[in-house]
């Protein structure tokens, strides 16, 4: 059996642990609000017609931050169609999706459920088909206390106070041809610039995303980024970065290593970032919002919707059954997002119900955990702190460390070999010896096992065991496996 060694020192401090690393995705796409996080009727509903099933798990996942709402949907979004009466809201085609868009949940709608799920809310604006007055009266909707037609709005429609949204993202994917609006980066630095100063006449302290490429492949990547920076590094505190990782084409091997594509995205997008900083001589440091991240069967047709259906309302899209190599996967982007945690401040899991998603629900039945599901929830639970920074023990074994400066540190560990176990020991040196441990495992005997409605608990997580030799603990790893240690220190 392979043996490798992660060496932990208490001085080697990478990042803090942001909590909005562990955010979520809701974009009205397919059914992640209509019978996703939303159904009036089912058992579980409560009065506004949220579905109590689903906050639960939401609330037990750990999710910190929701995007809303989009995603592509949210290129050719009017805000307005979505507030109001229910029954004066106008019922519009969804050219992003292909569907039909009821708008009976809007903004209101959506704090309300934010407000019950104990999550921040984080609003994406439309740059695609609007621009900075539209931008600019959603906030005033949403942050302004009254005394304005906007405000007063909001407040007719049942929210006295003001929502106080800290975090907006500036468009969405404004590089890709498929997006509603698509941008070249020097329309799209423009666009995000006059929206930025806009927005920061209304508030100056608010936190602003920039587009960042839609992924490695993009042929702009990199030179979007410089370009739309030069142009409103000024006005906006993050860029973000979208990344998808398929395993269609069934090599194994190849998927559960990419991380490695995260990783090089992050570290590319830092260094662009940096040298436009070094060129107007700022000290200011770009952050990432890596706000969208996830497994995706991209191979799969994105609109199988039946002949004679052609605009159907929340059809089923994008509904991927994970497996344990999809949540190993998962396990290791997490991993990577922690690594880079002095720059990666905020991250959402795309998305959060039904579509691609770690929680599933059945219209009118029962809500359940993928895969996927696990690494997020213990990891959201469990790191706090600060990171340390370890160099990667091996080839196949990938971990980070987080240390909450008093007793407990926890490691987060991944096998990606698809052949053998691996044994990790963990020497934590000068951090003093060991006193307690507790390991979680996530792994099967059949990497492409699943969980359904039919078997929700075909794959959970397992309790392992630890040999501790004074600062040392030493767990086995399966093949293709996720662990969490946590470490209680003298």
């Amino acid at each position: 059996m392979a043996k490798t060694h992660l060496d932990i020192r208490p001085d080697a401090v990478a990042g803090t642990v942001d909590r909005r690393l562990f955010g979520s995705f809701v974009e009205h796409l397919g059914r992640c609000v209509y019978s996703g996080i939303y159904e009036p009727g089912h058992p579980s509903a409560d009065a506004l017609g949220f579905r109590g099933d689903v906050l639960e798990l939401v609330r037990e996942l750990g999710v910190t931050t929701i995007r809303y709402p989009g995603g592509n949907f949210v290129s050719s979004y009017r805000w307005e169609d979505g507030v109001g009466p229910l029954e004066d809201r106008p019922v519009r085609l969804d050219v992003n999706w292909h569907s039909t868009e009821t708008n009976e949940f809007g903004t209101d709608e959506f704090m309300a459920w934010c407000a019950a799920a104990g999550v921040e809310p984080m609003m994406a604006v439309n740059i695609g088909t609007r621009g900075s007055a539209e931008a600019l009266d959603l906030l005033e909707y949403c942050n302004h206390g009254g005394g304005t037609a906007l405000s007063d709005r909001r407040r007719a429609n049942g929210a006295e106070q003001p929502y106080g949204v800290r975090m907006w993202c500036l468009g969405n994917e404004m590089d890709g041809p498929w997006q509603v609006g698509q941008m070249t980066p020097e329309q799209y630095g423009r666009a995000a610039l006059d929206m930025a100063r806009v927005m920061r006449k209304f508030d100056p302290t608010l936190e602003l995303v920039a587009c960042g490429s839609s992924g490695t492949s993009m042929p702009t990547f990199g030179e979007w980024e410089r370009v739309v920076l030069e142009h409103c590094f000024d006005e906006v505190d993050f860029i973000s970065a979208h990344a998808y990782y398929d395993p269609s084409d069934g090599d194994l091997r190849r998927f559960l290593r990419s991380s490695d594509d995260m990783d090089r995205f992050i570290t590319t997008v830092v260094g662009i970032a940096d040298e436009v900083a070094a060129s107007r001589d700022s000290e200011k440091r770009i952050a990432i919002s890596f706000d969208e991240w996830n497994v995706w069967r991209m191979s799969k047709p994105v609109n199988p919707f039946p002949e004679g259906d052609d605009w159907p309302v929340a059809p089923h899209l994008l509904e991927d059954v994970y497996t344990v190599a999809d949540a190993v996967v998962l396990g290791s982007l997490l991993i990577t997002l922690l690594r880079h945690a002095d720059r990666v401040r905020a991250a959402s899991l795309a998305q959060l119900v039904n579509v691609i998603a770690p929680i599933m629900t059945a219209p009118g039945g029962p809500a359940w955990r993928q895969t996927t599901f696990y690494p997020f929830a213990l990891t959201s639970a469990l790191a706090g702190g600060t990171v340390l920074e370890t160099a990667r023990p091996s080839e196949h074994v990938d971990a980070a460390a987080t240390f909450d400066g008093d007793k407990i540190v926890t490691v987060f560990a991944v096998n990606l070999d698809a052949d053998s176990a691996h044994d990790l020991t963990i020497s934590l040196g000068a951090l003093g010896n060991v006193v307690g441990t507790e390991v979680t495992i996530l792994t099967d005997p059949n990497p492409l096992a699943t969980n359904t409605a039919d078997a929700p608990n075909r794959v959970t997580p397992a309790s392992g065991s630890a040999d501790v030799s004074g600062a040392d603990v030493t767990i086995q790893l399966p093949a293709v496996s996720w662990a969490a240690v946590q470490v209680t220190l003298e």
